[in-house]
């Protein structure tokens, strides 16, 4: 290999990969390489293999509802710089540049593309006992969500058909009691957690259910500020201002499964937590609807818990 090569080798490269349920479509923007792999484990190890060669500077994987899983996981496990970005920032970003035509090549290129001007941030992907857990909290949703289901229809169904969703019901229970033992066994298996999950167990309206969800969803509770939480749970409210029009403040966004305990939690909490408790009052008295006065609590139930997490103190009222 001449110095040439090596100097090329070396310099920053933005990758950028299409990922689809069959093949993953590979583009290196720097030097205008594009191939396609299946999208299997022994294509990705030779990727791998392959990337290790340049210096990269970061790749971006386009979030699939669960096909780019695999691939993900095996670049963190290599310490390649990944990252997982939405496919609507993606189609935007194509867009804005005028482009209409989307094909696997096209996107692939226009991943690398997003990758180099936009830079969006590496961040760290959780360890595999983290995704588990995490894997565990999402069956557990399903599962949940399919019980309340059936319970709807065995409120409208006819008397001949209720042992049918008697039956169900019965047997979404027991699964939900079997991913609920595996559940609090790994959480307890993550030794880092043990403290942190004590600390939120402190606080009066805060369960399992709300611990387990904050630990898998949030693995970075301590470590952010006020702002940086309320919009990772997806609580803080953005302006919607235009000339002299003044629109209503909405949230959007953020990690809305931690959004979702955390409504079910702040129902108990605003009865049994005397923090919680006035705060909600107030607003309402102020003149807040009350879901307003609700998503306010629940904003800042995350401040205080981001607070405790970070200096290690248990729940006080005072």
């Amino acid at each position: 290999m001449n110095t040439t090569s090596r100097a090329n080798i070396k310099q920053e490269r933005n990758i950028g990969i299409d990922v689809g349920k069959t093949f993953l479509d590979i583009h290196i923007l720097e030097c205008d390489r594009y191939w396609q792999i299946h999208n299997t484990e022994s294509d990705i190890k030779n990727l791998i293999k392959t990337l290790r060669r340049y210096n990269l500077t970061r790749i971006v994987v386009e979030a699939t509802g669960g096909y780019e899983r695999s691939l993900v996981e095996a670049l963190a496990d290599a310490d390649m710089p990944v990252v997982v970005v939405q496919p609507m920032n993606i189609r935007q970003f194509a867009k804005a540049q005028g482009v209409m035509a989307k094909t696997d090549k096209i996107d692939a290129r226009i991943i690398a593309q997003f990758s180099a001007i936009m830079k969006p941030e590496v961040r760290a992907i959780s360890s595999k006992k983290v995704r588990y857990v995490k894997d565990l909290l999402a069956r557990k949703r399903q599962l949940i969500e399919a019980r309340t289901q059936e319970l709807n229809r065995l409120h409208k169904s006819v008397n001949r058909l209720e042992r049918s969703h008697a039956r169900l019901i019965k047997v979404l229970d027991k699964e939900i009691d079997w991913v609920n033992v595996r559940l609090t066994k790994a959480v307890a298996e993550v030794t880092e957690w043990q403290s942190t999950y004590d600390l939120l167990l402190s606080v009066p309206g805060v369960g399992p259910a709300v611990a387990h969800t904050l630990l898998g969803e949030l693995p970075e509770l301590g470590s952010l500020s006020s702002r940086q939480v309320g919009a990772l749970c997806g609580l803080a409210p953005y302006n919607r201002d235009s000339g002299s029009m003044r629109g209503k403040r909405r949230i959007k966004g953020g990690r809305a499964p931690i959004r979702t305990v955390l409504y079910m939690a702040m129902m108990s909490a605003i009865q049994c937590n005397p923090i919680m408790k006035n705060f909600f009052n107030k607003l309402v008295e102020s003149g807040k609807h009350k879901k307003v006065a609700l998503t306010a609590c629940m904003r800042k139930m995350m401040t205080i818990l981001n607070a405790m997490v970070r200096d290690g103190r248990r729940w006080q009222e005072a």
